[in-house]
């Protein structure tokens, strides 16, 4: 049995709302575990626009048909109102995930704000960011928060150094393959990175590409592969491809692949791992750039 890690990345407050009780219907109709990664703070995630300027966001935008695939509502949040307060208004629905038997991660404060500016931020800022949203999301769960996922991918190893105060188990913050310890600012290692390891749906989309091909495109990458790290987004497959995520999971298991809450893919000696930097790098399909494992 082929074993998968299952990253749920929630970005929105539509996403919390809509896409993640969804979710925890399929997952679990599907009696699979996953671990979700929230971001508690104020929803400005339609501040992204004015990416439209960078001709690469823009034939993303095209390319990926993101008013159908996320929704205006989406889109837009935080532009023409000021962006609603994810954890203060959506918090029963995080401790149903919890409640359910997920993993519960932090994935931003402000979302938004983590993509536009944590690789200008100084190391004070940056510790800040994760610290309220961190503190928020314990508040919400009523337990210690152990892991989280750098929105966008966007760490470097100024960031992942920043983030070493926060104390947590794991962090699956780059882009890459094997579970390992980042090399830090001082030349130390750090805490262990999870990496995403598979394409994500938006990042495939093109002309012609159905979600049945896609799906059989990660299924063969995920039976091909181990301890690799899929990464779905509660405002996608929580939504508008909802079927196609159910389809997915039934599939997977046919092919006995066996998803996972991140956390439980650590293994038990960490210091065993191997050590390698995080880097600046690129990914096909995403716009910007994005922390890779540097091999």
């Amino acid at each position: 049995m082929s074993r998968v890690g299952l990253r749920i990345d929630v970005d929105t407050f539509t996403g919390t709302r809509e896409g993640v009780p969804a979710l925890l219907d399929l997952l679990d109709a599907a009696a699979v575990k996953a671990t979700f990664f929230f971001s508690v703070g104020p929803d400005n995630m339609g501040r992204h626009l004015w990416r439209l300027a960078r001709p690469a966001f823009l034939h993303k935008m095209l390319r990926s048909k993101a008013a159908s695939l996320y929704g205006w509502d989406v889109l837009l949040a935080g532009t023409a109102w000021p962006g609603k307060s994810i954890g203060n208004k959506l918090a029963p629905i995080m401790r149903r995930a919890q409640e359910a038997g997920h993993e519960i991660g932090l994935h931003a404060w402000d979302h938004y704000a983590w993509q536009a500016h944590a690789g200008r931020w100084p190391d004070h800022v940056l510790v800040d960011q994760v610290r309220q949203g961190k503190e928020c999301l314990e508040d919400i769960i009523g337990q210690s928060v152990t892991c989280s996922a750098a929105p966008g991918w966007r760490a470097d190893t100024p960031i992942l150094s920043a983030k070493q105060a926060l104390d947590f188990r794991y962090n699956s913050d780059c882009r890459g393959c094997g579970i390992f310890l980042p090399l830090l600012s001082d030349e130390c290692p750090g805490t262990p990175q999870i990496p995403v390891s598979l394409p994500t749906f938006d990042e495939m989309t093109r002309p012609g590409l159905s979600l049945n091909s896609f799906n059989e495109l990660i299924l063969d990458q995920l039976t091909a592969s181990r301890d690799s790290v899929y990464t779905v987004h509660a405002e996608v497959e929580g939504r508008s491809m909802a079927s196609g995520f159910e389809q997915l999971l039934k599939r997977a298991a046919w092919r006995g692949i066996d998803f996972k809450p991140l956390g439980t893919l650590l293994p038990q000696d960490i210091q065993r791992l191997p050590i390698a930097p995080v880097v600046r790098g690129a990914v096909a399909g995403r716009e910007g750039w994005v922390g890779v494992r540097h091999t």
